[in-house]
């Protein structure tokens, strides 16, 4: 019944070991994206401000992160694990007390050393796992890191459900967050447990026509990171405000929602291996991220019929297909792009697609909070992503094919 997590059990216990310290940082970034719109919401802060103190995280992380792609290119990574581990939970500590301050000021540089304390985390995994391990594991590797996010979403919505729904009172959103930013710590120790010899790439060498070349494949590969990036910064944040406001779900009963839908995501993300193995990733990514796309219409458009006791299960049902469908695409499209850009450039690479998410969720939250305070609808901002997303993945479809052109004729190193 489990045999797709074979690939999984054969990985290096170095990379298990980093990916359980990404869980655990996971945990507080899925529970902040999640419950910390709903904690402010009951702070009394409007939909506008809380998009307007949200975007700073995507600000920390955009500023950083060209840095420290750059930075680890001949370096070793080691050291920026320890720095995220210890530092993500600190910030996220000064984020939730700033809030209940309403000390705007101090709130955002806390956003903001927040993003760029994860940049650490965030950037440096991928190519951890691209150069110490077998080429064999790689994808169970991109994959598992992935289903981290999902995992600990998992965990989260369990703990706000079950704790939130049995004593409301007692387990309010901002003890509930405290408790999950102090799991965090837990990264530090497995951190420690690492003992390995790293590998580090020799230095790159200067070559004028290869370097043109090698921005012209950077350019091509993140043009559709992009565009979806800008989609989902209008969809991703608020999707808990779209449900609460809009369909008056209650918090126990959208964590719920999430919990499921995080299950869905997680059984998606292991089965990455297995469907590239099967169908391959030319028909796998267009279809998935095309049916997210229609379930995403579906989802918005229950604002239209709103009123009708049926539009919340659409809305639910809808987000449940939606969820699993689009992320499934993650780890499949992270992989054909760092193999499509050569290993001389997989650490910029890592670093500017987190830049590219961050400034786009950065960007996108500017506008949302802007349309939300002009009236506009949750409907028509989510359609907005999903003409966005259309655009994306046809430009995805048309790389992964250039890939496995490049990849049959030999210029695509495993």
């Amino acid at each position: 019944m489990f045999q797709f997590l074979r690939e999984y059990v054969k990985l290096p216990r170095h990379i298990l070991y980093i990916l359980g310290a990404e869980f655990f940082l996971q945990l507080i970034n899925s529970s902040f994206l999640s419950n910390l719109p709903l904690y402010m919401h009951a702070e009394q802060y409007s939909d506008g401000q809380i998009a307007d103190a949200i975007k700073f995280r995507y600000l920390g992380v955009l500023t950083s992160a060209l840095f420290v792609g750059i930075y680890i290119r001949q370096k070793k990574l080691m050291p920026l694990f320890y720095t995220a581990c210890l530092c993500v939970p600190v910030f996220a500590i000064g984020i939730l007390y700033t809030v209940h301050l309403h000390n705007t000021l101090l709130n955002h540089a806390m956003q903001i050393l927040w993003g760029a304390s994860f940049t650490c985390m965030q950037i440096p995994v991928l190519p951890f796992i691209l150069r110490n391990s077998e080429a064999e594991h790689h994808t169970s590797g991109i994959s598992l890191s992935y289903a981290t996010w999902s995992a600990a979403t998992i965990l989260a919505s369990v703990v706000f459900s079950v704790f939130n729904y049995a004593k409301p009172e007692l387990f309010t959103e901002s003890r509930l967050l405290y408790g999950m930013v102090g799991c965090g710590f837990i990264g530090i120790f497995l951190v420690s447990r690492v003992r390995l010899t790293e590998h580090i790439p020799p230095p790159k060498t200067f070559d004028k026509n290869s370097d043109r070349s090698d921005r012209s494949l950077i350019v091509k590969a993140l043009i559709p990171t992009l565009i979806i990036a800008v989609g989902a910064g209008f969809t991703i944040p608020f999707i808990s405000l779209f449900f609460t406001t809009v369909h008056h779900l209650s918090n126990p009963a959208f964590n719920l929602t999430n919990l499921v839908a995080s299950i869905l995501i997680l059984f998606a993300a292991l089965l990455v291996p297995n469907i590239k193995k099967s169908i391959g990733y030319k028909i796998a990514i267009p279809t998935t991220q095309s049916l997210a796309i229609i379930a995403l219409i579906l989802m918005a458009t229950t604002q239209y019929y709103s009123q009708l006791g049926i539009s919340v299960y659409i809305a639910i049902g809808c987000f449940l297909l939606r969820q699993p469908l689009m992320n499934l695409a993650g780890p499949m499209t992270s992989e054909v792009v760092m193999k499509y850009v050569g290993k001389r450039n997989q650490e910029v690479v890592s670093a500017l697609t987190a830049a590219i998410w961050s400034g786009s969720w950065f960007f996108s939250g500017l506008m949302f909070g802007i349309l939300r305070n002009k009236g506009v609808d949750y409907a028509n901002i989510f359609l907005i992503t999903a003409a966005l997303y259309s655009v994306g993945v046809a430009w995805y479809s048309l790389l992964v094919r250039d890939y496995e052109k490049k990849q049959k004729a030999g210029l695509i190193e495993n």
